[in-house]
């Protein structure tokens, strides 16, 4: 089936809905594989990061510098202008487009504190996250839908994106199987905005859904994009234990705290002036480091997140998701008991690299790939470096989104359809009919599973040459055994067995290019740690990592381009304590 648009928008999270809002004339699709407000933009807990200024004084350039430093200098800084710059518009934006923030007892929106958020260049924390209790995710999703709904964009639900089509260089449609019906669809668009988020679900313990599973990131590499920074993935401190879901660092910025086995708040030993609330990466290994040296509650792997200081009324108020999570996966009752916490795979700050545009670069001299756009998670322009604070994800959907959507608008009026390539579908139907016919015999929830287990142990917190090397040589082997998966399902309706084969595909190719990454980075930054290498290398590594899929089963090609710096000494890349 043919269908043609201006624009077509993969993903109905916070960057594809906010793109689509600045779309009010143009003829807009929108591709999901779930429902619109069940993506995982839905699951964002904590708040927007904006320097409003609501509750305390502050100022953009103080929310610059703090994730520039919170990303360990790999952040490009005039993009980090551009994010702290443009949040307090975008932020007022949703306000006006009716977002139902919670507010200060003059009416404004309230503001709490978060996690290497900081006043006057760091000297101590700041209230900057805007927020509505702790769904903001959710409101925000809510909020978007409704002016998509008004702007008549056109939601084609649970369809799955198997291709990418280009003419001469230049992107004019995606192929997707419908999963209701196991039909293959074309549509045919002037551009094309990649907003599939990440694929938290290549490791075990994860906060991720289970529709996070690298779409976006793959197909554009498969098309010979490069992926960037990819061995930079984010370990959120407070994840339930064993299960993985969020306990947000809202808990934390409403005064929740760290606690090991021996009953000390332990991270005032680790981070006298932030505390519980430091940068993210830093608060995950120093609970690994608890960990290792026996500090574990009874000696286990995990520590607890406590909150029963702050009061029912505080809990109930402003924590309710949050505690109904400890309640409902763990049977623990935070008003009045330590919740059980450990790392867990979070967040991509890797992924397609952009400009501030959100146009897709294709190599070191910052070359567009023309009608092709990404934002969100899936994206890469590098405004979260090696380590993303907390409620800046948010902010990077909400900037980059809407400025995707207005230069796309810009895009189109000056644009006419490419042409499609000639067999525009035969790759998507050859995917699919060799998963059909396949006789191999190889299970895709095996390989799933082997591949979960790999990266918990050895691309998790803390990493070695020696795990990296075993890794490379497991997903090898496991993107070998891909190749047999075999089918027990052959029935083309809701065949949920084909869609999370397709879907491991994707998400052992973005495994490979982590564990390509983070091995030939021979550093420690931010969220990638090398126990082997422990000290950041400004003189070698102050680059991007661009992975390349090569023409061989197991062939990857690396590529480096230089940070962008800006001249102004405060942004100076400094020694950060690990």
């Amino acid at each position: 089936m043919y269908q043609k648009f201006d624009v077509v928008i993969v993903g109905s999270g916070g960057a594809g809905l906010m793109a689509a809002m600045q779309l009010p004339n143009a003829s807009v699709a929108v591709l999901t594989k779930v429902y619109p407000t069940r993506s995982h933009t839905g699951a964002a807990q904590g708040g927007v990061a904006a320097a409003l200024g609501n509750q305390e004084e502050d100022h953009w350039k103080w929310h610059m510098y703090d994730t520039v430093k919170g990303g360990d200098y790999l952040v490009d800084q005039p993009a980090a202008e551009i994010l702290a710059r443009e949040a307090i518009d975008a932020v007022y934006e949703l306000e006006h487009r009716g977002l139902p923030f919670n507010r200060t007892a003059d009416g404004r929106i309230d503001q709490r504190r978060f996690g290497g958020h900081t006043r006057n260049f760091g000297e101590g924390p700041v209230r900057r996250s805007c927020y509505a209790a702790d769904r903001t995710g959710h409101m925000i999703l809510q909020t978007m839908y409704q002016s998509a709904i008004k702007n008549q964009v056109r939601f084609f639900n649970e369809f799955l994106v198997l291709d990418l089509l280009f003419n001469d260089g230049v992107a004019c449609g995606v192929v997707a199987l419908e999963i209701r019906t196991g039909e293959i669809h074309t549509f045919h668009a002037k551009t094309i905005l990649f907003a599939t988020g990440g694929y938290g679900r290549a490791w075990r313990v994860t906060s991720n859904a289970f529709a996070c599973m690298g779409d976006g990131m793959s197909i554009a590499y498969r098309r010979g994009i490069p992926l960037q920074d990819m061995e930079m993935y984010q370990f959120h401190p407070t994840g339930i234990y064993k299960v993985g879901v969020l306990l947000s660092e809202a808990a934390r910025g409403e005064g929740g705290k760290l606690l090991n086995d021996k009953g000390e708040y332990f991270m005032e030993r680790y981070m006298p002036t932030l505390k519980d609330l430091a940068p993210r990466d830093i608060v995950s290994r120093c609970i690994v480091q608890e960990v290792n040296e026996g500090r574990g509650i009874n000696g286990k792997d995990y520590v607890y997140l406590d909150v029963r200081h702050l009061g029912a009324k505080v809990i109930h108020e402003k924590l309710p998701d949050i505690t109904d999570f400890a309640r409902n996966y763990l049977g623990v009752e935070p008003i009045t008991e330590p919740v059980p916490i450990q790392p867990t795979a979070h967040y991509a700050m890797g992924g397609i690299p952009t400009d501030v545009d959100a146009r897709v670069v294709i190599d070191d001299q910052w070359t567009p790939q023309p009608g092709f756009y990404a934002a969100g998670e899936v994206a890469c322009v590098s405004v979260h470096g090696a380590n993303r604070l907390g409620t800046n994800s948010l902010v990077d959907l909400i900037v980059f989104g809407r400025r995707a959507g207005k230069h796309m608008a810009k895009f189109i009026a000056e644009n006419d359809h490419a042409p499609l390539p000639t067999g525009y579908e035969e790759h998507s139907r050859e995917l699919v009919d060799r998963l059909y016919s396949s006789t191999g015999n190889e299970s895709a929830t095996r390989i799933r599973s082997d591949l979960q287990n790999m990266m918990i142990d050895k691309v998790f917190v803390e990493r070695t040459e020696k795990g990296l090397r075993e890794s490379l040589e497991g997903i090898d082997e496991l993107q070998d055994a891909y190749s047999k998966v075999q089918l027990q399902d052959k029935g083309k309706q809701f065949n949920t067995e084909l869609v999370e084969a397709v879907e491991l595909g994707f998400l052992l190719d973005c495994a490979e290019a982590t564990i390509h990454g983070a091995l030939a980075r021979t550093e420690s930054r931010g969220a990638h740690f090398r126990l082997d290498y422990p000290n950041r290398d400004d003189a070698n590594w102050l680059k991007h990592t661009l992975a390349y899929k090569g023409t061989g089963a197991h062939d990857v090609r690396l590529e480096y381009k230089d940070v962008i710096l800006i001249d102004d000494p405060i942004f100076k890349p400094k020694e950060r304590k690990y």
